[in-house]
């Protein structure tokens, strides 16, 4: 593809409730263009005229997956991505899912590809995603959307293969501190493309 010398894909990973929006929107209020993999699921929800529901989600889902393959997501957001990328140094990827997502990506992008992963302990995020204001779950369902998301899209492979991990269990400032500190050693050269290694 063109030449992507200085430009950054920022994919962001992390289990249900860790905070994944709430860094995506960071990046989003400066300008930062985003790309949720989320939104085109919930696309495809509407498009078939079925109610928004975790349930309806996780169907389509795994539908689109049956017949595209488990990178099927990424493969889709593909275009959007490369278009962003004649226009913008950095673009945002809210929401990998799947290991194959991530080879999909890596494949694509190499070395201008970053995944940080956003960890939060999961009582923490039990808690987040029982009182969150857009499609609560209670801990029975969100158990089960791990267990569904580390045994049938292996999501656990990008989180673990990932280049930085925030911790977050504390503060939005405190969280927001913590992407600073990913961006300075992004952009001062801490994090070294493959290829220049």
């Amino acid at each position: 593809m063109e030449n992507m010398e200085g430009m950054r894909i920022i994919a962001i990973v992390g289990m249900a409730g860790s905070g994944k929006s709430v860094v995506a929107s960071y990046f989003r209020n400066r300008g930062v263009p985003v790309i949720r993999f989320g939104e085109i699921i919930v696309r495809e929800v509407e498009r078939q005229g079925l109610p928004l529901s975790p349930h309806n989600e996780r169907v389509v889902r795994e539908d689109i997956r049956a017949k595209g393959g488990m990178d099927a997501v990424a493969k889709l957001a593909l275009p959007h991505i490369r278009e962003y990328l004649k226009q913008h140094q950095l673009v945002i990827i809210d929401g990998l899912y799947s290991f194959s997502e991530y080879k999909t990506l890596r494949k694509e992008f190499d070395a201008k590809l970053i995944v940080v992963a956003v960890f939060t302990p999961k009582q923490i995020r039990y808690q987040r995603l029982a009182h969150r204001a857009e499609r609560p779950l209670s801990k029975e369902e969100a158990e089960e959307r791990d267990m569904l998301e580390i045994e049938r899209i292996e999501k656990g492979g990008p989180i673990s293969l990932a280049d930085f991990t925030i911790i977050n269990q504390g503060s939005e400032t405190d969280l927001y501190n913590k992407i600073e500190d990913i961006l300075k050693a992004v952009k001062g050269g801490a994090y070294k493309d493959k290829d220049n290694a």
